[in-house]
This record gives structure tokens, C-alpha cells and sequence, in this order.
């Protein structure tokens, strides 16, 4: 008797041999199912499904002569099954195992990514406890703007990957459904209960209504879904990037013992997996496009989908699952350097608290444009002298009339900029 299907690992579920298994399942459902209705005997059904097997290579043979995948396949099925095989795909057309295999393969894909995804974000929330209060500067337009912490950026990439987990739940949920509805999706030479049966053992949800194929307005929700988590992801890693420059240096991509960065400079170590992690991300972008693209079809079905789907829809699935793997590895290993985010917050003499200065000039009655105008020009001179921002206020007759040095000192307290550091972490679920 031949095995039932069990389901494979991200690579294997888009080979060959793993499709056709699943065909296979179907035509043995239905034929079960119709069985059931008294349309075909269960005697027949019987041999069915203990000689129906099938021999990827045979089948490509047979597609090389016949040139059409499904009539092949049922065709090898047969040499394997005998006089029995009239029963199979019967009123059924070659969607109705093309569109719901494919469905299982997607649900079986974005499952396994689902899990990625969790890792990802368990491993964030992890980093994100661990530097919860590890003072970093934040930046705006690249700028140096005012404190906030490590923590916070990995909290910010938790919730992120949290929205993408529930992204996600929806694809795989509007993408896992089939078809047993024949020529046109009218059920003319089917009773619909054969449907219902076979999409209900292979986890699926019958369409409410098809024509010869599932809409492709499903496979197009599933793939930019894909894209979006790529979009994410490649986000963190240009993040990463920026911070590991030289010149930078707050976080590092792991680099390992007898690790090369270039084939000309000895000294270099270069955030390679981000920026592998950032190009991949455009692969994704391009393929959901190409599955919008596929959406219009002629009437009730052409097949100019089905090319491009061979390739795009394997393609995303694996190039997910490979840069999701990649970049929690990256975060679980990412180097960090407080020291250096010290001296980068130190780096502009101040000039972060300008906020924490103009808000409480306005506090103690200062007119906000007053306020802000003598912030600003002690800012530009501290742009241009790389003197202390706290001196030059301290020296400022405006300044020093409503604010006195303590005053000035509490100011400039890191601790002021991270203060709300446990709310934000409460909001985003981090415990």
C-alpha cells in the first residue's frame, strides 16, 4: 500500500515529487468521496488507493510527448493502477488538482514561515529586555536628534514582526482554499460534497465559487504579504548597516573566527548578511507585482498566471524562509558597544537636550519663538565652535536670569529621555 502524505521542510514542499504526491492525494480523495455518492465502486476506490503511484521521471516523459503535466501524470498513475484508473479525475478538470495542490503548498510554505516569524520576534523581545535601557542617540534625517535606547529599536522591531505574524495568519487563511468544481467551476459532472470532502482532509476551505481556476486575487494578498515581511526585514538590516560604519560603530553583525570581509583589505568587516537580506527584499517586491499582474484573466481562465507562478511563488516562499533564518541569527549574534553609543551621544556637545532647554524656558514664562530663537543660536555656535551647548546657555544673561545651574544640570540628565521607557515596553507587550 502506498504511504498517505506527510509533509515535508520548505525546500522539498516545491519539488516535484512532493506536487505530485499531493495530485495524487486529491485524484484519491475524490475518487473516495464519489465512492461514497455511489458513483464509483468502492471496490475500485479499494485498488485505487493501494496501487496508485507514480515516477517523476516517467511523467516528464510523458509530458515531453503529450505536453501537458496533468494528463501525464494520470497517465503514469494508470500504468501503476490498471483497468481501475478509468475512475480517476473523473468530471474533474486539471485546476481542480492544480489550483488546490498549489493551495496546500502555499499553506504548508506560509506555516513554516509563520514559525520564522515567531523566532524572529521571540528573539527580538529577548534583545530588546537585555538593552532595554542601554542609552543609544536617535536620529532623524540621519541627524543626531535626541536619546532613546537600544531597547526601543528592538521593541520597535517586535511589534513590527508581531503586525507581520498577523499579516501572515490572513494570507495563509484566504490562500488555503480549493476546487473540485470542473470545466468551468459550474459543478456540472460533480456533486459539490466531492469538494467539500477532499479540501476538508487537506485542511483547505472550498471556494464559495471558482471558474476553472481560484482567483489569483488570493495568491496576490499571500505574495505581498511575503513582501511585506521582506520589506521589514530588509529595514532592520539597513538599520544594522547604518550603525555598524565606522565611523558609527554602535552595533556590529557578528564576524567569526577565520572570516573574510575583503580580498583586498585585511581590516574589513562588513555587515554582509544585512545587505544580502536588503537585496533579497527586492527579489520578493518584484514577484508580488508579477502576482498582481497574474489577477486578470480571460473569462472563466487562461493560463498566463501559470508560468510566472512556477517561479515566483517557490521563489518568495524559499527566499523568505532563507532571510528569515539569516536575520535572527543576525539579531541573536548582533555585537553591541555602549561605549560607543556614549560617545556618539557626547559627540554633539549637547546639543540633544535642545528640546528639554526650549520646553522649560517656556515653562518659566518665556515667549516659545524668545525660547526657541535663543536655543538656536547657541546650537549654531556649538555647530560651529564645538563648545558645550550647557556652558553657553549657563553664560547667556536670557538663559541664566530663568534658569539656574542645577536646573541647567537636570536638564542634560540622560535620564530624562528615557523615563517612559516601561510604558512604551508595556504598549508593545514586552514583559
Amino acid at each position: 500500500m502506498i504511504a498517505r502524505y506527510t509533509r515535508p521542510d520548505m525546500g522539498k514542499i516545491w519539488e516535484e515529487e512532493n506536487k505530485l504526491r499531493i495530485w495524487l492525494e486529491i485524484e484519491i480523495l475524490a475518487c473516495e468521496a464519489q465512492a461514497a455518492l455511489g458513483v464509483i465502486p468502492k471496490e475500485a476506490v479499494k485498488v485505487i488507493r493501494e496501487k496508485a503511484n507514480f515516477d517523476v521521471k516517467r511523467v516528464l516523459e510523458i509530458e515531453n510527448e503529450v505536453k501537458h503535466d496533468v494528463i501525464a501524470f494520470l497517465t503514469n498513475v494508470g500504468e501503476y493502477v490498471g483497468p481501475e484508473s478509468r475512475f480517476i479525475h473523473l468530471g474533474m478538470t486539471s485546476s481542480d488538482v492544480l489550483d488546490t495542490a498549489l493551495a496546500v503548498q502555499m499553506k504548508q510554505s506560509g506555516e513554516l514561515l509563520l514559525k520564522g516569524l515567531i523566532n524572529l520576534k521571540e528573539v527580538l523581545g529577548r534583545r530588546a529586555k537585555e538593552f532595554k535601557y542601554t542609552v543609544m542617540v536617535g536620529r532623524t534625517h540621519g541627524i543626531h536628534a535626541e536619546p532613546i535606547t537600544l531597547g526601543l529599536k528592538f521593541a520597535l522591531w517586535y511589534a513590527e514582526t508581531e503586525r507581520n505574524i498577523e499579516r501572515l495568519k490572513s494570507g495563509i487563511k484566504n490562500i488555503s482554499v480549493g476546487q473540485i468544481s470542473g470545466a468551468v467551476g459550474t459543478y456540472a459532472h460533480l456533486d459539490p460534497s466531492v469538494e467539500r470532502s477532499v479540501c476538508g482532509k487537506l485542511g483547505l476551505q472550498p471556494a464559495p465559487i471558482s471558474t476553472q481556476v481560484l482567483q489569483r486575487d488570493r495568491h496576490a494578498e499571500f505574495m505581498n504579504k511575503l513582501a511585506v515581511c521582506g520589506c521589514s526585514l530588509e529595514k532592520f538590516a539597513t538599520e544594522i548597516r547604518h550603525l555598524q560604519k565606522t565611523e558609527v560603530l554602535e552595533v556590529e553583525e557578528y564576524f567569526s573566527k577565520g572570516q573574510k570581509g575583503s580580498s583586498a583589505m585585511p581590516h574589513k568587516r562588513n555587515p554582509i548578511t544585512c545587505e544580502r537580506v536588503a537585496g533579497l527584499s527586492r527579489v520578493l517586491r518584484g514577484n508580488a507585482l508579477a502576482a498582481m499582474e497574474n489577477v486578470a484573466l480571460w473569462h472563466e481562465r487562461d493560463i498566463t498566471h501559470s508560468s510566472v507562478e512556477r517561479v515566483i511563488i517557490p521563489d518568495s516562499c524559499i527566499l523568505l524562509d532563507y532571510m528569515l533564518a539569516q536575520f535572527t541569527k543576525i539579531v541573536d549574534q548582533l555585537l553591541v558597544y555602549p561605549e560607543n553609543m556614549q560617545k556618539n551621544l557626547n559627540r554633539t556637545n549637547g546639543l540633544i537636550f535642545s528640546q528639554d532647554v526650549l520646553l522649560a524656558l517656556t515653562k518659566k514664562g518665556m515667549k516659545r519663538e524668545d525660547a526657541y530663537r535663543i536655543v538656536q543660536q547657541q546650537a549654531m555656535t556649538v555647530w560651529e565652535s564645538g563648545r558645550s551647548l550647557k556652558d553657553l546657555l549657563a553664560n547667556s544673561g536670557e538663559v541664566a536670569k530663568i534658569l539656574s545651574k542645577q536646573e541647567l544640570d537636570e536638564l542634560f540628565d540622560l535620564k530624562r529621555s528615557t523615563k517612559q521607557v516601561d510604558y512604551i515596553f508595556e504598549q508593545v507587550g514586552i514583559h
